[in-house]
């Protein structure tokens, strides 16, 4: 009856160990769902032809409590009245396709080089997204919204809508407009 004991007193200890790890990796990981995200600092469009918005810019900087993220692996999910699609980084300063979006830093920010990764509170970026290619060549009209989810490689998620401004007569193509 002892080595009964004995072993079931084995398999128990072993189970809860299992468990513990187990709640210990679930809880990191909802951790890094809520905490590892971005923040929209700024945002502003650009302007195309035919009074339209050619380009959406968003400046996004590391979320308070959060630790790294790595930009090259994060997600921009687009929505719009017209299209659905998800983008992901092309840095390539050259041209980039509707499924893509453009990662730029900002000037004097990146002090360790870690280009596309926000690893400090100091760390600035720039999201550039094409609605021109996005919605077919058309762009975003006055009165449109935009909802953007940017997704983290661990899926902390921060929204974003925006509504394209009401007046675009007089300004002209490349001119960026508050959004």
């Amino acid at each position: 009856m002892v080595l009964v004991a004995a072993i079931a007193a084995g398999v128990l200890v072993n189970t809860a160990g299992f468990l513990q790890a187990t709640a210990e990796d679930a809880g990191q990981e909802s951790v890094d769902k809520v905490t590892n995200r971005v923040e929209v600092v700024n945002q502003h469009g650009v302007v195309g032809g035919n009074d339209r918005i050619k380009k959406l810019n968003l400046t996004v900087r590391l979320a308070a409590g959060s630790s790294a993220v790595d930009l090259n692996r994060t997600s921009v999910k687009y929505l719009s009245d017209e299209q659905v699609t998800t983008l992901t980084n092309n840095s390539d300063p050259g041209d980039y396709d509707p499924h893509e979006f453009n990662l730029t830093s900002v000037e004097e920010t990146d002090e360790d080089d870690s280009f596309g990764v926000l690893n400090s509170g100091e760390d600035r970026y720039v999201l550039k997204i094409n609605t021109e290619k996005i919605e077919d060549g058309s762009g975003l009209k006055t009165g449109d919204k935009v909802q953007l989810d940017i997704t983290s490689q661990t899926g902390g998620t921060t929204t974003v809508i925006l509504t394209m401004p009401q007046q675009l007569a007089g300004k002209d193509s490349g001119q960026p407009v508050k959004l």
